[in-house]
């Protein structure tokens, strides 16, 4: 199963009648180009676990020559776990989460 994949059932457990309506999952666009997605952890297991930033590359605000951005960051902000990566990135911060998220 693919990290994506993984993120819609994990997202799916924590649904309970109340996490849904008010935290959640949020994947949007950047104009770098790019990814961020924001998942916020109050009201989960992962909501004190800490958290080791991971970064690789920095993000431009243009398309490289070959055409893709390889970038991407992952962090906690305060309550929200946050990764940011380049257009193609974005399994790749999925793994991330899914990694962390599966040790706890």
């Amino acid at each position: 199963m693919s990290s994506i994949e993984w993120l819609q059932y994990w997202y799916l457990s924590q649904c309970n009648d109340h996490w849904e309506h008010r935290y959640g999952v949020r994947i949007q666009s950047l104009d770098n180009p790019g990814w961020i997605v924001r998942i916020d952890l109050r009201g989960t297991a992962l909501a004190g676990r800490p958290f080791k930033n991971v970064k690789s590359g920095e993000p431009v605000n243009h398309i490289g020559l070959d055409g893709v951005q390889n970038w991407f960051s992952c962090e906690r902000q305060g309550d929200e776990w946050v990764g940011a990566c380049g257009p193609l990135l974005l399994e790749t911060i999925c793994d991330v989460f899914r990694e962390w998220a599966g040790e706890a």
